[in-house]
């Protein structure tokens, strides 16, 4: 069926794109073993049981403050990220994988912002946490996925093992 000159008045044309952004989210999310809110990395730690704090700095340099971090699967650390350079920096958890193609999408929409426990975006001066909860050995990355940041090498991992 086409339709063709349909013009829908502003207003409705915002309830109509908000019901179209919301639909396409619900659809994505699906229903998949584990729990919606468990990741290949992992899953948003619980501030209460929180076993150790690790305080991350980015800096202008493109490096992060350890970059190599070593985590024993089931406990939850405690990131306190500081950023000490003048140009905004993030910190971002996932899997090589998902950090690549995440970066493909900031260099689409570099003002990007993030509403998800496992990355943080602070400006010059700011500081904020990740908490996390890494439920399987092996090697969670994190990177700056700003526009130029993870090919400067602005990028680390947290090496988690069995116990």
């Amino acid at each position: 069926m086409e339709i063709t000159n349909f013009i829908l008045p502003k207003r409705l044309a915002g309830v109509f794109a908000a019901f179209l952004v919301a639909s396409s989210v619900a659809s994505a999310s699906g229903n998949h073993a584990g729990g919606h809110d468990e990741s290949p990395i992992g899953k948003a730690g619980v501030a209460a049981k929180v076993n150790r704090t690790i305080v991350v700095d980015m800096s202008d340099s493109m490096r992060y403050t350890p970059s190599n971090i070593h985590a024993k699967k089931g406990e939850t650390i405690r990131f306190v990220v500081k950023n000490s350079g003048k140009v905004p920096h993030e910190m971002s958890l996932g899997t090589e994988k998902e950090l690549l193609e995440h970066l493909e999408e900031m260099k689409k929409f570099p003002g990007m912002e993030h509403d998800e426990p496992s990355k943080l975006t602070l400006a010059s001066g700011q500081q904020g946490e990740i908490i996390w909860q890494f439920t399987k050995a092996g090697r969670v990355n994190f990177a700056c996925l700003m526009p130029g940041h993870y090919e400067a090498g602005m990028k680390g991992q947290v090496n988690v093992g069995a116990q």
